[in-house]
């Protein structure tokens, strides 16, 4: 016969059940004997928790030998791209481009936010008339140095060189705002308006290149603006400025020689023609 529980043994539910009903219908009274019930922890039990422990103690372990490796590179990396930067700037100066930029491309590979050795494997791919392969490393440069005028003015350079003028022009321009005073910035705007056909805006670029910096440079890129204006009286003495700056200047001889010839004075146009010629090793 199956055994019918008392109906009195379970507390009937009350219809408003609340938590704090539960807590008194199921806490024992304070002068209760209460007896704690030790459960057994089998052999399984115990190489389970074990496992667990060596599996946490490996982990700790993997993750603290990762972070002394970050920690190494971080500390020994910047230290070794330092040491390839030196070494590919040396290359440069001696003109052995392809050397520089294997150095700076394992100063690089070390430090990838290295903006000057980006800069300079830029200018070693200038110099090998690789415009092309330069532009991407300016183009870093700028994004790391976006307040740096000479990044810009790196950049325009390789377009020039690709005959996109117009992105060069604007870096220029961006150039000279971030410095007003940068002379080298008003020659190389000048020389991007003068090749879109602008002699006289690039005039005014050139202008202001001399009146803050008069070398040779300045001074001619001047001159060969005036004489492109027909303008030789002033192109002829922006010519002997460059002469009186560098005596054994060819191409200050040779400028001059053609704006002579275009006065029709011819004997003064010889005589800076051979001379040229002579200063050239000719």
């Amino acid at each position: 016969m199956e055994q019918v529980a008392d109906q009195n043994q379970y507390p009937e539910k009350p219809r408003n059940f609340d938590a704090d009903q539960a807590r008194d219908m199921f806490t024992p009274p304070e002068d209760a004997d209460l007896q704690w019930v030790l459960v057994p922890v089998t052999h399984t039990d115990h190489a389970r928790r074990r496992r667990r422990m060596y599996m946490l103690a490996g982990a700790f372990l993997a993750v603290a030998a990762i972070f002394a490796s970050w920690m190494y590179k971080r500390t020994v990396d910047p230290v070794r791209a330092l040491d390839e930067y030196d070494a590919g700037e040396r290359s440069l100066k001696i003109a052995r481009y392809q050397q520089a930029i294997v150095s700076f491309d394992r100063a690089i590979a070390l430090k990838s936010d290295f903006a000057d050795a980006y800069a300079l494997r830029g200018r070693a791919n200038m110099a090998l008339i690789r415009a092309q392969a330069a532009l991407p490393d300016f183009d870093k440069v700028v994004e790391l140095r976006p307040l740096d005028p000479v990044a810009f003015l790196d950049r325009g350079s390789a377009h020039m060189s690709l005959d996109e003028y117009k992105e060069a022009l604007a870096d220029f321009s961006r150039a000279i705002e971030l410095d007003p005073k940068l002379a080298r910035g008003y020659n190389l705007r000048g020389t991007a308006l003068r090749a879109m056909g602008e002699p006289k805006k690039a005039l005014e670029d050139f202008t202001k290149a001399v009146d803050l910096d008069p070398n040779m440079d300045n001074l001619f890129q001047r001159g060969a603006t005036y004489q492109l204006l027909n303008d030789h009286e002033f192109a002829i003495a922006d010519f002997s400025q460059v002469i009186r700056l560098d005596q054994n200047s060819a191409q200050g001889y040779y400028a001059r020689s053609q704006s002579f010839k275009a006065l029709g004075d011819l004997e003064s146009a010889e005589r800076d023609h051979q001379q040229g010629r002579i200063n050239d090793g000719r």
